[in-house]
């Protein structure tokens, strides 16, 4: 199966794909924004592809609980030097996280393929901007939601995307872990991906060091739920999840594979 980004096929499916997250802000609560600096961006960039992503998510608007909302100037004065700087030293697709359509624009001008938006509405504007460009569109649920729920949202969207002519391999979808929802659903959502997984479109999961890995693995520092981040990945990756988003690709990506190679005995015997 193709997930289309621009000029980039992702072959999703056969294997799970891992996307690097670059925080571009100086108040990350994963990071402590170890990353603000342009400089510091492009060598995590670089190094977390040397380690085994196939994809680098780029933001630079902190959504962490409590964080302050900045608006679309600040948001692409942060990500422009960094998207300037790599352009072309990096061989996987680039994913930028923003639900701004006009930095999102001015993101693919700088050679980014994908989309990655959190606001959990499908935007027209933003909606035309991925038709005219082609590139791969991540929507995600935002807000308290049961299984049913994310799983209508997720087949509204496919529809109302299908109704503005987007072709819908252009698009991958992400349940929102941790984005408006309390422990029971992010751990409901966790524990049963199959149950509102669509056919026929990659599904990404975000759990990277948040609050619920914090809680479930009873792990205070983000930076030490690489253990209990596995064990989230693994349950999703049983489930169907396709791409994982994560800060710790050194790390987490043996757990990643693993539980890849268990599912496929699962499967096959």
């Amino acid at each position: 199966m193709i997930w289309n980004c621009r000029d980039k096929k992702i072959e999703y499916g056969k294997k799970i794909l891992i996307m690097g997250i670059v925080n571009v802000t100086p108040d990350s609560f994963s990071d402590g924004g170890e990353n603000f600096a342009a400089e510091n961006a492009v060598k995590k960039a670089l190094l977390l592809e040397k380690q085994g992503a196939d994809i680098i998510d780029f933001g630079a608007q902190s959504t962490r609980p409590g964080s302050t909302l900045i608006d679309e100037e600040e948001e692409w004065s942060r990500l422009e030097p960094v998207l300037s700087a790599v352009r072309g030293k990096l061989r996987v697709p680039v994913s930028v996280d923003t639900f701004y359509p006009l930095v999102a624009e001015k993101a693919l001008q700088r050679g980014a393929d994908i989309i990655n938006d959190v606001s959990g509405v499908i935007s027209r504007q933003m909606a035309q901007i991925v038709k005219n460009t082609g590139c791969g569109w991540i929507i995600m649920h935002n807000g308290a939601g049961s299984i049913e729920d994310v799983k209508q949202f997720f087949i509204n969207s496919a529809q109302e995307c299908d109704r503005l002519g987007i072709d819908k391999s252009q698009l991958c979808f992400d349940m929102g872990i941790g984005f408006g929802k309390d422990f029971d659903e992010n751990m409901a959502l966790l524990s049963n991906v199959e149950k509102y997984k669509l056919s026929g479109y990659p599904l990404l999961l975000g759990t990277s060091r948040k609050r619920v890995i914090g809680q479930g693995s009873e792990q205070e520092n983000p930076k030490e739920r690489v253990y209990g981040n596995i064990a989230a990945d693994t349950a999703a990756i049983f489930g169907g999840a396709d791409i994982i988003r994560l800060h710790d690709v050194k790390n987490e990506k043996q757990g990643i594979y693993m539980a890849e190679k268990l599912k496929e005995y699962r499967i096959n015997g």
